[in-house]
């Protein structure tokens, strides 16, 4: 269950409390009500995400202008290069004799199984960072 704070004393303006937002940002929901889906449901399987124009439960606006995704890109190049260390770093621990083209195809496979999330993450997070 979500925890909501009241805001304005409007019952129908609920807004999350701040101890949720990870909860949130995984779970692709709206940054201002938190029950709305960012992202369109997949209906075939390599299909790209699709961002809703707003959310359905409270009519949030998450595209507010041209270019304002910009800024979700290096989040999704931080999430990227997390990733490839992380990588790096449990294939250097647990399989110390591999040779280094291997540890590069490991690297690029996990980006590349990955991208598809980062993209949708890194717009997240930027729409939790810098709302209204």
């Amino acid at each position: 269950m979500i925890n909501f704070a009241i805001k304005y004393g409007d019952m129908n303006n609920l807004k999350p409390t701040k101890d949720n937002l990870v909860k949130l940002i995984l779970k692709e929901k709206c940054p201002n009500c938190g029950n709305g889906d960012v992202y369109q449901k997949k209906t075939k399987f390599m299909q790209l995400p699709i961002m809703n124009d707003t959310c359905e439960n409270c009519q949030y606006h998450f595209d507010r202008e041209p270019g304002y995704f910009i800024g979700a890109m290096y989040i999704s190049y931080g999430l990227a290069v997390f990733q490839a260390i992380l990588t790096f770093l449990l294939l250097y621990i647990f399989l110390p004799n591999i040779p280094t083209i291997w540890v590069v195809l490991a690297i690029l496979f996990v980006l590349s199984v990955f991208s598809i999330k980062n993209y949708k993450l890194s717009r997240i997070i930027y729409i939790h960072i810098f709302p209204y």
